[in-house]
């Protein structure tokens, strides 16, 4: 016969344990969810070659225990929205050294990303970001990014496609950095990328930019590490908010994107 008192500590005991197993999920959820945080937008810079690979970037953790994940659709479940690429293949380029700065600092530049999913328009931020730009000139020139793959998709957290790498695998680069710039932006306040803002990955060292960029779909919190040199237009969100409608392919908010993002052809103008 179990006396009131027994069962009073045998409740009691029951109650702990359910509190302990809550604990335990929400620490779980909470690892996981800054798990993919950490691995979004760093690429680590390799040995003399300057090969990138994923590398870590730590957010807020109060900032990321607040982030509610966005549901993202498995690739099963959605129709692609995008087209099919352009004929051509990946130039594979690497340079030694940073190009010399040809563009004019004082003029307004542009850059068109004609992908799979529309046409991207960013108006850059010259005079503010003028190596980062020049660079991006420079490669656009080249077909460094024709025909390249966005490679990842971020809707945990963060809110970013990211671009730029001719592998298409998060570890490719073009060889040589370039310095951060205008990281005190007037437009980056308390710690948020705006929607609309195109910024470098890096290594989360100083000055290791290289090709790969990011374009953020909505407002995203990130420490003023990464160079924002760029905005894009509303017709270029559109685009943005359709790819991230279809999710990325992991379930878990940081994938490939499960819409076919191939950028056909990139340009610089001068305005």
């Amino acid at each position: 016969m179990v006396t009131q008192e027994q069962r009073k500590r045998q409740l009691a005991r029951e109650k702990f344990l359910r509190q302990q197993q809550r604990r335990t999920a929400l620490r779980r959820k909470a690892r996981a969810r800054n798990a993919v945080i950490a691995s979004v937008l760093g690429v680590v810079l390799v040995g003399s070659l300057a090969l990138y690979t994923t590398g870590v970037l730590k957010g807020d953790d109060k900032a990321n225990a607040s982030s509610e994940a966005s549901p993202s659709a498995s690739p099963s479940a959605v129709k692609d929205p995008c087209e099919k690429p352009a004929a051509g293949a990946v130039k594979t380029q690497t340079w030694k050294k940073e190009p010399a700065i040809t563009i004019d600092k004082s003029a307004k530049y542009t850059m068109k990303l004609a992908t799979t999913c529309g046409d991207i328009d960013v108006a850059l931020k010259t005079s503010a970001a003028p190596h980062t730009v020049n660079s991006f000139a420079f490669l656009a020139g080249k077909g460094y990014f024709d025909h390249t793959k966005c490679h990842r998709l971020t809707t945990n957290g963060i809110f970013v496609l990211q671009c730029g790498d001719p592998t298409g695998s998060g570890s490719g680069g073009p060889g040589y950095t370039i310095p951060d710039e205008n990281l005190k932006d007037t437009s980056l306040k308390a710690n948020v990328y705006p929607a609309g803002t195109v910024a470098m990955a890096n290594t989360s060292q100083p000055n290791s930019g290289g090709s790969q960029f990011f374009l953020v779909y909505e407002d995203s919190q990130l420490p003023p590490s990464y160079t924002p040199f760029g905005t894009v237009s509303e017709a270029g969100m559109a685009v943005l908010k359709k790819i991230a409608a279809a999710g990325e392919n992991t379930g878990a908010g940081d994938g490939a994107p499960n819409a076919t993002v191939v950028i056909d052809k990139a340009t610089v103008t001068k305005s």
